[in-house]
């Protein structure tokens, strides 16, 4: 289990150092466009996040991810106890990566977000952003189990453009994200509608595909 735990920790930290490091040096170097920014933001998100799948799956299952967890616990592929602790240590591992990469880049180490992410359109990206992750996961291993990381990586960076709030579809990365005043951030006060979202849309998810699947 700790080995398990530090693996989620790690992957999550490292996600996260990714998503706000990149945010940061695309800004900086897109001067103004906000368009090529987010396209410096999204392909280094879908790259480590295959690489980390690749990384951490052996070990932990690299759910990196409450919303995973939560499928996963919904599936009883892990315990109730198992997925708390899972989820404790992912948010932790995500605020780490933001401390770290605020480091790097010279920003102020707790600045909390001041980006407006609110209103129903946000909040049926979010849904369909992460119902659709948790569908490419679980309709990939019933599939072929060795694409998840490829397809996931592939997903999260096809969702950055097509979902009206660029994607989260990750509780943890949320909150993490809350303190960050960057091009990736979002406002504190945003971020429970957002995990609310998320959350439901990840059962959601969990039983549909179940059906589907015919599991």
């Amino acid at each position: 289990m700790l080995r398990r735990l530090i693996s989620e920790w790690i992957g999550t930290f490292s996600l996260l150092a990714t998503v706000i490091g990149s945010g940061i040096m695309a800004e900086r170097l897109a001067d103004g466009n906000v368009a090529i920014a987010l396209l410096g933001n999204t392909i280094p998100t879908g790259a480590i996040l295959v690489v980390l799948i690749l990384i951490f799956g052996p070990i932990s299952g690299a759910h990196l991810n409450p919303a995973v967890t939560v499928a996963f616990a919904i599936r009883k592929e892990i315990s109730a106890r198992d997925s708390l602790l899972y989820i404790l240590t992912q948010i932790i591992g995500g605020i780490s990566g933001v401390l770290v990469a605020h480091v790097m880049f010279d920003n102020p180490l707790i600045d909390p977000s001041t980006t407006v992410r609110a209103g129903l359109g946000q909040w049926v990206g979010e849904f369909v952003a992460t119902f659709g992750l948790v569908g490419t996961i679980l309709g990939c291993l019933k599939a072929r189990p060795e694409a998840v990381p490829y397809a996931v990586g592939l997903y999260i960076t096809a969702a950055y453009w097509f979902t009206s709030s660029t994607s989260f579809a990750n509780p943890a990365v949320t909150i993490a994200r809350g303190f960050s005043n960057t091009f990736a951030g979002i406002q504190p006060d945003n971020i429970a509608a957002f995990v609310a979202v998320q959350l439901i849309a990840a059962i959601l998810a969990t039983y549909f595909f179940k059906w589907l699947l015919e599991e």
